[in-house]
């Protein structure tokens, strides 16, 4: 059965409420190219979102009160060089901003002070760290990045994230293979008690995400004979008490180009919004958003298997 039937179950298509969040893919240049990103970001990606989209988007912030938090992704949305008056204007306007940091982008040229930035502006911090042991890390995400990561965030532990004092590190592992995440309290402690007896590092919370069989990760699955297996269990792991956390239900996702999606992974896979609703974020009324359809397809599943996957990590206990 498809997943749209899964989730209608004989009643209605899958729809959104309300925006809370207006996340916003600044870029798809990155300092890295990892083997599972959905994105298909690296070095050598030049799309960057133009100063009118930018402007529309803060426009739609500053209109839309009901939107509580702007949530920055890439690429390496650092490396767009209106970054960080983005987050700036963005905290004028009492938003909550989260900023999907790679932790490696610190140690680029001019980027050595971005821990000191986050917590002036006491962004939420969400970092990519697929596992706690190198040898993991790096098989996804290149050779010497667990190394790097640690720096990155020594760093941002001594500026006070994930210390308590209110500026929120979290970190994001996901399955290097095609596999489930383990359970997210499971992996969370033990990748805290792992990085703080050998490391000394801290960190708020830890989330889980189900790698998507899409972009980049597709195609490994694919080029390892997987992809029908992993979607198999995938389908087989669909748990409908995911469904009313789904995070398209609450976010719109803006491309670079200022297109409308009803999530990241919709974006990259140029399904734009339904019929009817918004294709553009300029001029963008967010009332206009919520009730609308949500587009779905069989990627979906990814996120509603076992405990569900979202940007916030795990939908159910």
């Amino acid at each position: 059965m498809s997943f749209a039937g899964r989730v209608a179950g004989g009643g209605d298509a899958l729809r959104a409420e309300r925006v809370r969040t207006l996340q916003i893919n600044i870029g798809r240049k990155c300092n890295q190219a990892c083997r599972h990103c959905h994105v298909d970001a690296s070095p050598q990606r030049t799309e960057m979102m133009s100063d009118e989209i930018v402007e529309a988007c803060l426009d739609v912030l500053a209109r839309a009160p009901g939107i509580e938090t702007l949530d920055i992704t890439g690429g390496a949305p650092e490396l767009h060089p209106r970054f960080r008056e983005i987050v700036s204007r963005a905290r004028a306007l009492g938003r909550g901003v989260t900023v999907r940091h790679n932790l490696t982008v610190q140690l680029e040229p001019g980027q050595g002070d971005l821990p000191r930035f986050f917590a002036e502006h006491r962004a939420e911090v969400v970092c990519s760290l697929p596992h706690y042991t190198p040898d993991a890390t790096d098989r996804q995400r290149g050779h010497g990045v667990f190394a790097k990561s640690l720096q990155g965030l020594h760093a941002l532990n001594a500026v006070g994230y994930g210390r308590g004092h209110g500026l929120v590190l979290t970190l994001v592992a996901n399955p290097v293979g095609a596999f489930l995440p383990p359970r997210q309290e499971d992996l969370e402690r033990d990748t805290r008690e792992h990085l703080r007896a050998r490391y000394g590092i801290e960190f708020d919370r830890l989330h889980t995400i189900t790698n998507m069989p899409i972009a980049r990760f597709e195609a490994w699955l694919r080029g390892a004979l997987l992809y029908d297996d992993y979607l198999a269990r995938l389908r087989a792991a669909f748990n409908p008490a995911t469904v009313p956390g789904l995070m398209c239900r609450h976010l719109v996702s803006v491309g670079y180009d200022g297109r409308l999606f009803d999530c990241d992974f919709n974006q990259m896979l140029e399904m734009e919004l339904a019929d009817g609703a918004p294709r553009d974020v300029r001029g963008l009324d967010a009332h206009t958003l919520a009730a609308r359809r949500v587009r779905t397809g069989e990627h979906c599943y990814g996120c509603t298997a076992g405990a569900g996957s979202s940007c916030g990590g795990t939908l159910v206990d």
